[in-house]
């Protein structure tokens, strides 16, 4: 890769909301470069195990559609999803599982089709700035050290690396301790005898209390997703045999009948933001999920033959630094459905604290089938020009964040990130002087949900 590399829009960020974004810009006309450090893209939920993606629904609405929907409507065309799916946990409207492998080939060839370039395996090394422009970005692979000059940059990191390093303000975790939601290494196994674990809820209703007594949802969709287990992990905590800090197991089946992927270690304390931090939550997800293992195949039935696919790969991350955009995303304008002039995505997903402090999951849902609106100002901020914002390191509040962090809602943005950023060097303009009809109008010519 020579130096002076020249694009209209840099995508630093290859999961679900940059590859959204790289479609999207790419779609609407500008030359685009998605870059990301591992060698696919997708993010959690390729390289961290993470799904089902959840949820794409408010009620019986749709809330999220265009290129993230697409995305789900090739994979069931290949038989790789079976599309968005009742919650037989009882937690949201709809899941959406997947095959991860396909998936990588999916979101690459969308990029490709619209026109995008990738480049994998690359880190941001450093960014450049002049007078509130981001003018280039250093990365750092396998030819060494490069510049990458952009007429507009994104920041799909997730942790806000670009950002950070453009100079823009950011908090990290809570409001009133910096302390930031848990991490989780996730587990896949396959080999799980499903009609026999359905078979133990059934019998053991009190061990699910998500479910008042009422197990029957678990044979209302095609691929299992369960929250409980609640005694017999109390009996494997009390004999010394679990040492994570929550207080259940949650399991997803996914595309492929048989397996599972385990969200359920609980990574307290550790700075995504942190080099040394991050490698050490790394060690303690595996010691983590190394007792899962042990557990299941002792207490669960079902599990006693189900064989650990992989770990991760690499650890999941619910919150780390939130930038400090024009404007902040507060719970209050989730829980009372607050309408923006600059919406650009739509969500039903509620607030899904994991405590930052050991057991626990603290959550606010809407009313049934509401949707909150989540505006293009808290994707830009008041400092750099050229620079938007995507994914869960949006302007929000601790507790926004907790509902917006998800992948079909940050797809939404992401989509939404893509479409400004083109059209802002289409057109010449700052990204806070982007028209936002514009781009609005464009999101609803690309099959995105709008009310507005």
């Amino acid at each position: 890769m020579g130096n002076n590399q020249q694009y209209d829009v840099v995508v630093m960020g290859g999961g679900i909301s940059g590859a959204m974004a790289a479609i999207a810009a790419s779609s609407t006309g500008a030359r685009t470069l998605i870059v990301e450090s591992q060698g696919f893209l997708g993010g959690t939920l390729t390289a961290n195990g993470v799904g089902p993606m959840m949820t794409f629904h408010a009620g019986e609405k749709q809330a999220i559609q265009g290129y993230t929907d697409q995305l789900i409507e090739r994979l069931k065309k290949l038989g790789k999803s079976p599309g968005h799916i009742v919650d037989t946990v009882g937690f949201t409207y709809s899941v959406t599982p997947f095959d991860a492998e396909a998936m990588k080939h999916e979101l690459e060839l969308m990029v490709v089709e619209n026109g995008g370039e990738i480049l994998y395996h690359t880190m941001l090394a450093d960014v450049k700035t002049e007078n509130g422009t981001v003018v280039s970005i250093t990365v750092c692979n396998k030819s060494g050290l490069s510049e990458i000059y952009a007429s507009a940059f994104i920041d799909a990191t997730g942790d806000g690396d670009l950002s950070a390093r453009a100079g823009v303000e950011y908090t990290i975790g809570r409001e009133s301790d910096g302390a930031t939601q848990p991490m989780t290494l996730n587990m896949k196994m396959y080999n799980v005898n499903i009609p026999k674990v359905k078979q133990y809820i059934h019998e053991h209703p009190d061990d699910f209390p998500l479910y008042n007594g009422d197990t029957s949802i678990i044979e209302t969709s095609s691929r299992l997703s369960v929250g409980g287990f609640d005694s017999l992990f109390r009996e494997a905590k009390a004999k010394g045999e679990i040492s994570i800090p929550r207080e259940n197991i949650l399991f997803f089946e996914t595309n492929n009948p048989g397996e599972v992927i385990l969200n359920t270690t609980r990574i307290l304390g550790h700075d995504a933001t942190d080099a040394i931090s991050l490698s050490k939550a790394e060690m303690v997800g595996r010691k983590q999920c190394r007792e899962l293992e042990l557990f299941v195949h002792k207490y669960i039935p079902g599990f006693e033959n189900a064989v650990v696919e992989y770990t991760g790969p690499s650890i999941g991350v619910r919150s780390s630094r939130q930038i400090k955009g024009i404007y902040t995303l507060t719970a209050e304008d989730l829980l009372e459905q607050r309408k923006f002039e600059d919406t650009i995505a739509h969500s039903g997903y509620p607030i899904d604290i994991h405590s930052p402090d050991g057991e626990g999951t603290k959550h606010q849902k809407l009313v049934w089938g509401g949707m909150y609106s989540i505006p293009y100002s808290c994707m830009i901020t008041e400092s750099v020009k050229n620079l938007i914002v995507i994914g869960r390191c949006i302007s929000a509040t601790f507790e926004a964040q907790a509902a917006m962090r998800t992948t079909p809602t940050t797809g939404a943005i992401g989509h939404a990130g893509g479409v400004a950023a083109a059209l802002a060097v289409k057109k010449g303009t700052t990204v806070q002087d982007v028209n936002i009809k514009d781009v609005q109008a464009v999101l609803k010519e690309q099959g995105a949900y709008l009310e507005v």
